[in-house]
């Protein structure tokens, strides 16, 4: 794993002098997110904790106007490693073969929630609904073929392992696909529908449906998503019958160019299987609330204090946080 990391730091450092050498365009980028936490709940175990949550290290480098590569190493807590185990996250390779339409190929970012992580804007805080309970991944390997419609159309068709860019392509050797369709209704307001779904040799398709609308205004912006998974406990656990609905509301105001305010509302619910009693997630079912401020040192610098109430159907695990939550990038 020091390896991997050593190589992360030298490998930009070596393609900055080969593109200054050469005729294309490249740069090294890195990202940080680090946070104090502390926990109010009578059941806390561990009340408090100083932790690196994520690293990220990378380089992008446009070879022409049509073809462009990005690698980037995540850093983080892995069940299979340490705390700070090193993954290729994005190994993707991107060509445009017409102005309005782009293949990409490779360790792929994924297209389920990064529109609704735009909007969001705290993703060093907390993930999105639909990445912290793993209706998805935020990277695969595969393709995608993202389209543009028309000025205000725009769809990715996709084809990927379906595990995840930690995992390999599982035994049974079937693929994920799906659709993504955005529809820019202003500049301001943008509406978007997906859908993917993968067989499994076992059991039904694992099927995700996902709604989401956005709104960007001046300093306020505000975001709301549906999503359902089908016959799955994961994105890369099928299992019949079991299905999982989520909500998430959020929304942000900028005071001034220093200073943001937020708040969040997460709902996350399944059904009950034949012959049980409660809901297969049941220790997991319930909501969630953050509300916090943010505070922009600069560009790169960003602190944030913010609490979370945790309200689970399970009510033995109810939870409240408080984080002190701080990115650092380049």
């Amino acid at each position: 794993m020091r390896n991997l990391i050593f190589i992360s730091f030298l490998l930009p450092l070596f393609l900055s002098v080969q593109a200054n050498n050469g005729t294309g365009e490249g740069s090294a980028h890195f990202k940080v997110f680090w946070n104090y936490n502390y926990d109010f709940s009578d059941s806390a175990q561990q009340v408090s904790a100083f932790d690196l949550d994520r690293v990220y290290l990378g380089y992008k480098y446009k070879f022409d106007d049509n073809v462009s590569a990005k690698i980037t190493y995540d850093v983080g807590k892995n069940d299979a490693g340490s705390n700070y185990t090193a993954f290729v996250k994005i190994a993707q390779l991107d060509y445009k073969l017409s102005p309005k339409v782009k293949l990409s190929m490779g360790m792929i970012s994924g297209k389920q929630f990064n529109d609704q992580e735009k909007v969001w804007g705290y993703r060093y805080i907390y993930k999105t609904l639909q990445d912290e309970n793993k209706f998805g991944s935020s990277a695969d390997l595969g393709v995608n073929v993202e389209i543009k419609l028309s000025d205000k159309l725009t769809t990715n068709i996709f084809a990927l392992n379906g595990e995840g860019y930690k995992n390999p392509q599982d035994a049974d050797g079937n693929q994920r696909f799906g659709l993504n369709l955005i529809y820019d209704i202003s500049e301001k307001l943008k509406m978007k529908f997906y859908y993917d779904t993968q067989a499994s040799e076992s059991s039904e398709s694992l099927n995700n449906i996902g709604l989401f609308a956005g709104y960007k205004s001046g300093g306020y912006s505000i975001g709301a998503e549906y999503n359902k998974m089908e016959n799955g406990t994961t994105y890369k656990n099928p299992v019949d019958n079991h299905n999982l609905d989520g909500i998430s509301i959020y929304n942000r105001y900028s005071i001034n160019d220093k200073y943001e305010i937020f708040a969040r509302y997460d709902q996350i619910s399944s059904n009950v299987v034949d012959g049980a009693t409660n809901s297969w997630n049941y220790d997991d079912d319930g909501s969630l609330i953050i509300i916090g401020t943010q505070y922009k040192a600069n560009d790169g610098v960003k602190f944030s204090l913010n609490g979370r109430s945790f309200t689970y159907e399970n009510l033995d695990t109810n939870l409240f946080e408080v984080y002190f939550n701080v990115e650092f990038k380049l």
